[in-house]
């Protein structure tokens, strides 16, 4: 009764050609092919009118895979002026052997950037990591991370340029306590790891000053990697929500998680009053069980039983 793993991360895009190329061109990660989502159960788990359509790819690194999916009609656009603390803010941790030439390519893209300069190298309480936080032509928040020996999933160590998986998806909460008795208590994950991040490093690496930001690392009980991080701005305080992001905006990014008993588990969430977005447990196509829930900062997670 307890989420698995996570079995990949979904990104709401307007256009999934435009997304496609900017992976390919500026990351070097290829899309599969395009598909067509015609499943209309999908309308019911995510809560979106009948009718709709959907169009979408995968990038996948081996174990891991990022679905980018195009809605028609397609909602709102991602929200501007923008920053690393808004309530909605989601981003996806791409790993990468040497981060140096993977930016440099990066660069050459000339994306919207959120690291002040160069990647920044994070202090030893943080892992020592090197990152680079940037956007997509859409506005989506992206991370290059590189791993110092020793640290993180061993898949992560090896050398050389290119990207080899992304490593965990990191979402802004506004009351750490509450976030982590819900993907505690509720889903199962445990907690891998945690620290309070500041400094100048921090601030270069989010565009922000004065940043104080509780980093919670959740795994889920059978595949510790990719994983769930949450990150609490202590200060400066972020821009809350003032209504739910559609699964069809721009800026709805979807925790898809492989669950073991969906039934018991709905039963749990709905005893204690968490959103739902689905009505109840969907059966799709494929013979599948989901539902869709939102968590207390209305970031969307899909539970998936397969059949």
């Amino acid at each position: 009764m307890a989420v698995t793993q996570l079995l990949r991360v979904s990104l709401t895009v307007s256009d999934l050609g435009e997304a496609c190329a900017f992976f390919r061109d500026a990351l070097g990660l290829e899309a599969g092919p395009e598909q067509a989502l015609g499943d209309p159960a999908w309308n019911a788990l995510l809560g979106l009118a009948e009718g709709t359509t959907a169009r979408g790819a995968d990038i996948s690194f081996g174990d891991e895979t990022l679905k980018l999916v195009a809605f028609d009609p397609p909602g709102a656009a991602y929200p501007s002026p923008r920053a690393s603390n808004d309530q909605w803010f989601e981003h996806i941790a791409l790993a990468t052997g040497d981060i140096v030439p993977m930016w440099e390519k990066l660069e050459r893209a000339s994306p919207e950037t959120i690291t002040e300069g160069a990647p920044v190298l994070l202090p030893p309480n943080t892992g020592s990591v090197t990152a680079f936080k940037f956007r997509d032509p859409e506005g989506h928040p992206l991370e290059l991370l590189s791993f110092p020996k020793g640290v993180g999933d061993p898949r992560w160590q090896k050398g050389g340029a290119g990207i080899r998986g992304y490593d965990h998806t990191a979402i802004s909460v506004t009351d750490l306590k509450r976030s982590v008795a819900f993907y505690t208590d509720l889903l199962g994950l445990h907690i891998a790891g945690q620290s309070l991040n500041q400094g100048p490093e921090q601030d270069l690496l989010d565009g922000l000053e004065g940043c104080e930001v509780d980093v919670v690392a959740l795994a889920p009980s059978e595949t510790p990697t990719p994983h769930l991080e949450l990150l609490h701005y202590r200060r400066p305080k972020g821009a809350l929500l003032s209504a739910d992001v559609a699964a069809s905006d721009a800026a709805s990014v979807r925790q898809v998680y492989g669950v073991d008993d969906l039934t018991s588990l709905v039963a749990k969430l709905e005893a204690a009053d968490v959103a739902f977005v689905s009505p109840g447990i969907v059966t799709l196509k494929s013979g599948a069980k989901a539902a869709a829930i939102r968590d207390p900062d209305r970031h969307m997670i899909v539970l998936l039983e397969p059949s």
